[in-house]
């Protein structure tokens, strides 16, 4: 997880009250279900000592807020009285999680809320196309409809001077066309960052169109039949995405020399140093740390904190403490199912 949009949590004043619930509409009670579901939550909240301002932040955000289409999940946190995350989940948790801390807790957001990836979809023929742009949560952003020439667009068969003449006409419409539906791929998917687009309909149709985009754009384009494998496509990237992180970690903390620790004492101090470019999380379960007045002051022990010139010992939980310090440095965050030494391991910017 990208964590810019994360930043300014760094620096807002706590006491933070988090809720990761399951907000699905796909149901006919789906309304009612849903404010049963708030009562619970704000009941859980209270009697965690929240902020009656920040209960009452969530409640309004969650009231007011934008139904989802079918399944879904969110993510909210709040400070004071004012809501500063607000992020829908790929993949809502089991039961609803709420935290009242210090520190905002955001374990649950690199799991559930870890985007997928902007892509674009384009239905195409050799006539026709229906380009739509997807967000990381796989929200429309966009769409267009192209409607080219479509007379005529059939090849003839047979002989003749007349039927050669008809043959080069409708080859040249041809071409037009697919120029066209790819030159309105490539804007859709260039103004909104599209990391993947996927050509949908009969082969020759998607082929010449495949052909006809930039080579830039070629490199992350993929042929299908039915537009019902997208969503699979698409998890299957975020996946081998996960993998790759993975792998690379694997690969740096099997080397003498490689760039990757793992455990609270190597990752606390990385994270000391900045040195931090992404932050493994599995299950620190209940894991401490000591942090100063910044978060980049942190350390396994008091005496290692106060060796860093912290005027100030807080006894953390890892799984706030951690994440927030890797915010400060610019790091990713990723949330792993891999077992990591005490649930942290780093991949590192430099030795």
């Amino acid at each position: 997880m990208e964590t810019t949009m994360l930043r300014p949590l760094v620096t807002a004043p706590g006491p933070f009250t988090s809720v990761y619930f399951e907000d699905s509409h796909d149901t006919e009670d789906a309304a009612k279900q849903l404010e049963l579901k708030l009562r619970d939550l704000c009941e859980q909240l209270r009697a965690q000592h929240a902020p009656d301002a920040s209960v009452h932040a969530i409640e309004n955000a969650v009231r007011k807020g934008p139904r989802p289409s079918g399944r879904s999940g969110r993510a909210l946190l709040a400070t004071g009285d004012s809501v500063v995350v607000d992020e829908r989940l790929t993949e809502p948790p089991a039961a609803p999680l709420t935290r009242v801390s210090d520190l905002p807790y955001l374990l649950p957001l690199t799991r559930y809320a870890e985007p997928g990836l902007k892509h674009v979809v384009a239905m195409v023929d050799q006539v026709n196309a229906r380009v739509t742009a997807f967000d990381e949560h796989g929200r429309e952003i966009g769409a267009e409809a192209v409607n080219t020439q479509d007379h005529p667009v059939h090849r003839t068969r047979g002989g003749g001077w007349a039927q050669y003449g008809i043959r080069e006409h409708t080859e040249e419409t041809i071409r037009r066309n697919v120029t066209e539906i790819a030159e309105e791929i490539t804007r859709l998917a260039e103004c909104t960052g599209a990391e993947m687009i996927l050509l949908v309909g009969e082969i020759q149709g998607r082929r010449a169109v495949h052909e006809a985009l930039p080579e830039r754009l070629r490199g992350i384009t993929q042929e299908v039949t039915h537009a019902d494998v997208v969503d699979g496509l698409v998890s299957a990237t975020k996946q081998r995405r996960l993998e790759a992180v993975l792998d690379r970690f694997r690969t740096e903390m099997g080397r003498p020399d490689g760039l990757a620790v793992q455990g609270l004492e190597a990752v606390t101090a990385a994270l000391v140093e900045g040195n931090v470019e992404t932050l493994l999380i599995s299950d620190p379960g209940d894991e401490m740390v000591w942090t100063g007045v910044v978060p980049t002051q942190i350390a396994v022990t008091k005496a290692e904190l106060s060796a860093l010139g912290a005027a100030q010992a807080h006894q953390r939980r890892a799984d706030e403490a951690v994440p927030v310090a890797a915010i400060a440095v610019g790091a990713d965050l990723v949330g792993v199912d891999s077992d990591l030494t005490e649930g942290f391991g780093a991949i590192l910017r430099h030795r």
